[in-house]
């Protein structure tokens, strides 16, 4: 390892480091505008310019390897009258409107020219001017503004896997675009908005809504998909304005997908605000007390049986579980079911429902197999992992279908049933490339589970993987790529029914009362079903719903939520649910109190003590053997893959504008056939 010397620290680093690492490893700041951790170096900025013994010239500490007896000084007046000699070129061309600009109060080049700028320029020439650039309904564009960095570029390219955003033209007449004038085809597109050191870059659906000061931060997480991305939502009064990520190195990195970024209008549109109930087909607005009685009455004039509770899929772990105990406790019932299909699940072991490898592993696999998954929609952060190992690993990636695009090349396969039990009997050439592997993953997809033989398939593959002793202390090469936030956290607490399909009797109208908590997936025909629809936005459960009681949206409660990965996360607060709405564990609770003259818990604090220990016990409970089955009856099936639409996934992001916009620029560029 390297020693060198930073104003006269000695620091030993790590081979192939560059001098601008290992200046901030001797605590000594480098302005950058160009250099980002996590994209290949550019060296076009030139603002990272430092002295060196013996070199003549200030040289660019980015681009520059550290090496064996450096001496590098960053401080000295040398580097200073270089960095403001940058500094006067790069404010030559930059438009003077600070004030009226987007990225103001948070924009590099704002901070840096305090330190490096001077007061008076000596260009004397026009600025240049660059026509705007159309980008989605996304990105805002000023590019008069933009200094060449190329991290939009760079991240377009080796992040998110799609070559639209380039460089056209040359010195001053040099501009950054996307080829076709077409929206970027990328579901991590919005990242640039962070990424970029000025206000060329800016969000669109942001524009002059807030400046940063302004804005209440809470760091929460993520609810739009399973992987749990961590983020920071800003909030002006009760009104969210916008998310961003929060690094998370094990999870999400500091990338977070478009829906994640821009799904948040959702949150104030076809809000539930008050209870209503049902007259003559109509809601009428009704009173908290009233909308307890009739609930009360219903229970008790109905056979407990005859009652049923579903889960949704953005509900958090306390309001499942405090669901669950009111079953339970209060109506001394276990007709409830989190799964809105006939997925196969056993929930013996953990591992049998979690993504094992962890997001992180993804790196350090030699095979990925993809079976009835396509990452690209169902988890686009899990993705754009997978894209990395592919990158800078060379990981050979193989899929049972041809998904199209997942921005990696894959071998694809014809899609049969057949094909996975020849590859798991270790029949074909396949089976000896992941017997080979040092560190395989299979990934299951939700589409496989819910296929009449996916209880065999599921065994076939786990018993082969054992078989073969890829399972270590080190790596579980089986992983389950889950789709909704509270799937692993409602699997974790139970919140299924193993005797009978509770769906298969809700669609023959075996129930009297049906209680939706958030779930607005189901699909059956109602009858005479009373059904009682508990959830933040009015949509298709609160439709068919006869009393609806107003809860409250991820943003708008704590509470916990298990990834796909089994990684438990505590959402935080940002916000106010509005109205008369109220938080959902808080509504159970006291429906609880109305029927049995006690609450089932006192407090948040013992809901959540309550529930750990729950889990806690769920654990050691679990069976340590491994179910070795062998199945004579086997029949050919093709696996197709059943995704959601992508940006109206669940009901947050089926209120959200923005979305919407998303949607009709993919379809319109699909319409114009000129998708990259």
């Amino acid at each position: 390892m390297p020693k060198l010397k930073v104003n006269d620290i000695e620091v030993e680093v790590e081979e192939g480091l560059t001098v601008l690492q290992a200046c901030e490893k001797a605590g000594a700041e480098i302005p950058r505008f160009c250099y980002h951790e996590k994209l290949s170096i550019a060296g076009n900025c030139r603002m990272c310019l430092v002295e060196m013994e013996k070199s003549p010239k200030p040289i660019a500490s980015c681009a520059m390897p550290a090496a064996e007896g450096m001496n590098i000084k960053t401080n000295t007046r040398f580097v200073e009258k270089a960095r403001k000699g940058v500094m006067e070129f790069l404010l030559a061309n930059h438009p003077l409107d600070c004030p009226v600009c987007d990225q103001g109060g948070e924009c590099d080049l704002q901070d840096q020219s305090m330190f490096y700028g001077v007061d008076k320029s000596r260009f004397k020439e026009n600025k240049r001017a660059v026509p705007e650039k159309y980008m989605g309904p996304l990105i805002k564009t000023q590019m008069t503004r933009c200094i060449h960095c190329t991290r939009c570029v760079r991240f377009a390219t080796e992040v998110a896997g799609v070559s639209e955003l380039g460089a056209i033209g040359r010195g001053e007449d040099m501009q950054i675009t996307t080829y076709l004038e077409q929206s970027m085809q990328s579901e991590l597109s919005a990242n640039v908005i962070d990424l970029c050191p000025v206000g060329a870059l800016t969000s669109k659906p942001y524009v002059f809504e807030a400046r940063p000061w302004e804005l209440k931060k809470t760091e929460t997480v993520d609810v739009m998909d399973a992987v749990g991305s961590n983020v920071r939502v800003d909030t002006y009064d009760w009104e969210v304005k916008r998310v961003l990520p929060i690094i998370n190195e094990d999870i999400n990195e500091e990338w977070i997908s478009d829906k994640t970024r821009y799904a948040c209008d959702g949150l104030l549109n076809q809000r539930l605000d008050t209870p209503f109930i049902k007259y003559n087909r109509k809601f009428e607005k009704a009173s908290w007390s009233e909308v307890f009685k009739i609930i009360k009455s219903k229970f008790e004039n109905s056979s407990k049986d005859r009652v049923c509770g579903f889960v949704g899929d953005l509900t958090n772990m306390e309001t499942g579980y405090i669901f669950k105990e009111f079953f339970d406790r209060t109506l001394n019932n276990y007709n409830y079911e989190s799964r809105s299909d006939n997925r196969f699940l056993d929930n013996s072991k953990r591992e049998n429902y979690i993504f094992n490898s962890s997001i992180n592993g993804i790196e350090d696999a030699d095979l990925i197999f993809l079976i009835g998954a396509n990452p690209r929609y169902e988890a686009t952060i899990l993705n754009a992992r997978i894209r990395k190992a592919f990158v800078n690993n060379n990981t050979k990636v193989i899929s049972l279908n041809d998904v199209g695009d997942l921005t990696y090349t894959y071998k694809n396969l014809d899609g049969q049933t057949q094909t996975i039990k020849n590859i798991f009997e270790g029949s074909d050439e396949i089976s000896k490339e992941i017997i080979s592997a040092t560190k395989p993953m299979i990934i299951i997809g939700e589409s496989l589970l819910k296929l009449n033989y996916a209880e065999n398939l599921f065994y076939l593959i786990k018993n082969f993987l054992k078989k073969n002793n890829k399972f270590t202390d080190n790596w579980n090469p089986l992983n389950i790529l889950s789709c909704d936030a509270a799937t692993v956290g409602n699997f974790d607490l139970g919140i299924l029914n193993k005797e009978k399909s509770l769906l298969d009797e809700l669609k023959s109208n075996k129930f009297e009362i049906v209680y939706l908590i958030g779930q607005d997936n189901l699909e059956f025909n109602k009858k005479d079903e009373f059904v009682i629809y508990q959830g933040s936005h009015g949509d298709k459960g609160a439709e068919i719903a006869d009393i609806i009681l107003p809860g409250s949206a991820y943003t708008e409660q704590e509470g916990f939520f298990t990834n796909l990965e089994g990684k438990v996360q505590k959402a935080y607060k940002a916000s106010y649910p509005p109205g008369e709405a109220k938080e959902d564990w808080q509504i159970i609770n006291e429906l609880a109190e109305v029927m049995n003259n006690r609450k089932l818990f006192n407090d948040k604090e013992e809901l959540e003590s309550s529930m750990f220990n729950y889990l806690k016990l769920q654990q050691e409970k679990q069976t340590s053997k491994n179910k070795e089955k062998t199945y004579s009856e086997f029949q050919n099936e093709k696996l197709n893959i059943h995704l959601k639409d992508y940006y109206f996934s669940n009901v947050i992001a089926r209120s959200s504008k923005t979305m919407i916009e998303c949607n009709n620029s993919k379809l319109n560029i699909k319409s114009t056939g000129t998708e990259g």
